[in-house]
């Protein structure tokens, strides 16, 4: 399985920005889907995850502003970043984890970047 990134770039603050992550290859059942970021100097935290038995959780600073959501058609998660904060700068690290015949895994996509300015 490949996680495949998109989106991110060059936001404003207060605007809005989307990232899309689609898993493809195999057959396999995503158990969950999730983001991660890390800016310059700090430690890689968790953003939002979406788990197939339960609804989605978020970091706190971006609660309020960011929807994560999941269309199981595609294998494919979008995270909904409105109301966008410079320290929302980072890279954005999507995740899934899923299970095949073979177990569980985890499996990383592409770093993506945002950069948001005022």
């Amino acid at each position: 399985v490949q996680l495949q990134a998109y989106g991110g770039g060059l936001g404003q603050a207060r605007g809005s920005l989307r990232l899309s992550c689609a898993a493809s290859g195999g057959t396999f059942t995503i158990k969950a889907f999730g983001w991660f970021r890390q800016s310059p100097g700090n430690a890689r935290e968790q953003v939002a995850a979406i788990r197939s038995d339960s609804g989605p959780n978020y970091e706190d600073s971006v609660k309020g502003r960011f929807t994560i959501s999941r269309d199981n058609t595609k294998n494919t998660a979008y995270l909904q970043m409105d109301s966008l904060k410079l320290e929302d700068t980072a890279v954005y690290y999507c995740f899934a984890r899923y299970s095949d015949y073979t177990g569980d895994h985890t499996v990383w996509g592409q770093g993506t970047l945002v950069t948001v300015s005022s």
